[in-house]
């Protein structure tokens, strides 16, 4: 969220490491995730986003739908969707003025550092998009 993003990868790879067998694990994956979708690696982020998958967190989902539209695959865009949408009934993922205000961790509103902000709305805001959310 500061622009330091590489930096970030082997601190997060550190991270897993140390902690093989803790229950919010699922969080470094979404972390690494996130890096490999701003650093614009789909795949890899595919990946770690599938493993960050949990009944009771929403963010893996809203990401693979993003990455899955941004390829052009419709329909795993918008079950991921749905499935964001469903853990989370509050109107978060709703559209996108609303997942702009919820923010990405931080505080509410926030994404981030200016450089970092235009890379989630290159990809992820811009996938969501594709996925069918719309902007109100």
């Amino acid at each position: 969220m500061t622009g330091s993003i590489e930096e970030a990868i082997p601190l997060l790879e550190h991270a897993i490491r140390l902690s093989p067998e803790d229950p919010y694990l699922n969080n470094f994956y979404n972390d690494m995730g996130t890096v490999d979708l701003l650093l614009s690696r789909p795949d890899e982020a595919i990946v770690w986003f599938e493993k960050a998958r949990s009944p009771l967190l929403g963010f893996p989902y809203s990401f693979l739908a993003a990455i899955y539209a941004l390829k052009g695959e419709a329909e795993k865009g918008a079950a991921n969707l749905a499935e964001a949408r469903r853990i989370f009934p509050d109107g978060r993922y709703s559209s996108i003025a609303r997942r702009t205000a919820a923010g990405f961790g931080a505080g509410p509103g926030y994404w981030g550092v200016p450089k970092v902000a235009a890379l989630f709305e290159a990809t992820y805001f811009a996938g969501l998009r594709k996925a069918g959310m719309p902007e109100e």
